[in-house]
């Protein structure tokens, strides 16, 4: 009886030992294993055999990529104007002993380290170009730290640039800016609208001088002309000036007949004399 409860518990103690040192690794994870507190070996997804008592699952890791939220944070440019910034990193572990031993919380090291890149990459850029360079931005940045986290055996895959824009402060000052450019737009169209109005009302006027000084230069022509003829009619000097000037002068009495103020009209009894008096009284 005492054999047979023996053989039952060395059975029992040989199943715990057989289990403590068969691991099943599901896939998408890798076990760090360490022996008696020392690194001894990283176990793959599927079937693995330990050493019970001696070896023990110190860590497990997971092998999927990793998304990292970046934090926003504050950032200034070259040019003094101040950005809120934030972005996202996917990583994924290729050394999981690296990534366990190597530091001692990677993904708020990796935080830091992308937020630390990302201030000094904006802060040589001028707003405009940051607001407009995610790219260029992007590929600075995962320039920058690759290098850096391939030492704690991680694999950074890619970074992007989630949110890039001015802060409250900035953003009003340049709606004011650019409502002062708009306003200042328009004064000028205005302007231009004036002055071109104001170049043809003063081509029109001086086209309509030209053309009624033309006009009394023909005028005067035609009654040079006529003084003329009608001299070279009568061969005297003074009848023709006479009757050219009596001819002005019903002219201007029948425009002063014709205006509402007029009440009574006065003619000379003798026009000729009237126009020799006129000029100087020959």
């Amino acid at each position: 009886m005492d054999s047979i409860i023996t053989l039952g518990i060395g059975v029992v103690f040989l199943f715990i030992v057989l289990t403590s040192g068969i691991k099943t690794v599901p896939q998408g994870m890798k076990y760090v294993v360490q022996r008696l507190g020392k690194y001894h070996k990283t176990l793959p997804p599927g079937l693995n055999f330990i050493v019970p008592f001696f070896d023990a699952v110190a860590y497990k890791v997971t092998t999927k990529d990793i998304v990292l939220d970046i934090p926003s944070q504050e950032v200034i440019t070259r040019d003094n104007a101040v950005i809120i910034a934030n972005a996202v990193a996917y990583i994924n572990i290729v050394t999981p002993e690296k990534a366990v031993y190597g530091i001692e919380n990677y993904e708020i090291a990796i935080q830091t380290l992308v937020q630390t890149s990302l201030r000094s990459i904006i802060g040589e850029m001028d707003l405009d170009d940051a607001l407009s360079s995610r790219d260029q931005i992007k590929a600075k940045l995962k320039g920058a730290i690759s290098d850096d986290i391939a030492d704690w055996g991680i694999t950074l895959k890619t970074v992007e640039i989630q949110d890039i824009n001015p802060s409250t402060t900035m953003q009003k000052a340049m709606e004011e800016q650019a409502a002062a450019e708009r306003e200042r737009r328009a004064t000028v169209t205005r302007a231009d609208g004036e002055k071109e109005a104001a170049i043809l009302e003063a081509d029109g006027r001086l086209e309509a001088s030209r053309r009624d000084a033309k006009a009394k230069v023909v005028l005067a022509e035609a009654t040079k002309e006529a003084v003329e003829r009608v001299a070279s009619a009568v061969q005297d000097k003074e009848l023709p000036v006479m009757y050219l000037l009596g001819d002005k002068y019903v002219d201007a009495i029948q425009d002063m007949s014709a205006s509402e103020n007029a009440k009574t009209i006065v003619l000379p009894a003798d026009i000729p004399a009237a126009v020799r008096g006129i000029m100087g009284g020959r």
